[in-house]
């Protein structure tokens, strides 16, 4: 029994050092399943011409803010200043903070703001859609709800890029690597 605890200890502490492969692994896990999923909904934001992220869709309104802008009659002229100010920030998170993670350029800063943004999702979905049916529960034997069972992935893949940051495989090391010289 001894060896075979000895020859455990051993195998756990190499993969407690591969610290990179699983920053390196987040990021490209990142990419594969969530990268392109907030990149297209950015896109569904974005109004007309070379500037549509300064003059967002009625869609993203609707997203963003839909009690409100159903309060306004559907009006985007009729929505404060706050709003307006809220979705462009929003339309631009999307788009910046998976490109950063993608990247590996600012990991830990735009795996908070992904946390960040992740939950302000969550809790649109939840209230400002009603959307209670996708909230889902844990420990049951479904795990396929949108928002406990998915959203909870999504954050511990984003908290390990929090801790561990990018990997080597990044720009964020090549910046590292820079200011030692």
């Amino acid at each position: 029994m001894q060896q075979i605890l000895n020859v455990y200890d051993g195998a756990a502490a190499r993969l407690s050092r591969q610290d990179w492969l699983l920053a390196t692994l987040a990021r490209l896990v990142f990419a594969a399943v969530l990268a392109v999923y907030f990149l297209n909904s950015g896109v569904t934001k974005l109004g007309d011409g070379a500037i549509g992220v300064l003059t967002p869709s009625a869609g993203a309104y609707i997203q963003i803010f839909p009690q409100a802008f159903a309060n306004a009659g559907y009006d985007t002229s009729a929505l404060g200043l706050f709003h307006h100010v809220v979705v462009i920030a929003g339309i631009a998170a999307e788009f910046l903070l998976p490109v950063l993670i993608v990247a590996g350029l600012f990991t830990r800063f735009a795996a908070f703001g992904m946390i960040g943004f992740v939950a302000l999702q969550s809790t649109t979905d939840i209230f400002g859609h009603g959307r209670y049916d996708a909230l889902g529960r844990w420990f049951d034997r479904i795990p396929d709800a949108a928002i406990l069972d998915q959203r909870s992935l999504w954050l511990l893949l984003l908290v390990t890029l929090l801790i561990k940051g990018a990997g080597p495989l990044s720009l964020d090391k090549l910046l590292v690597m820079m200011r030692r010289r």
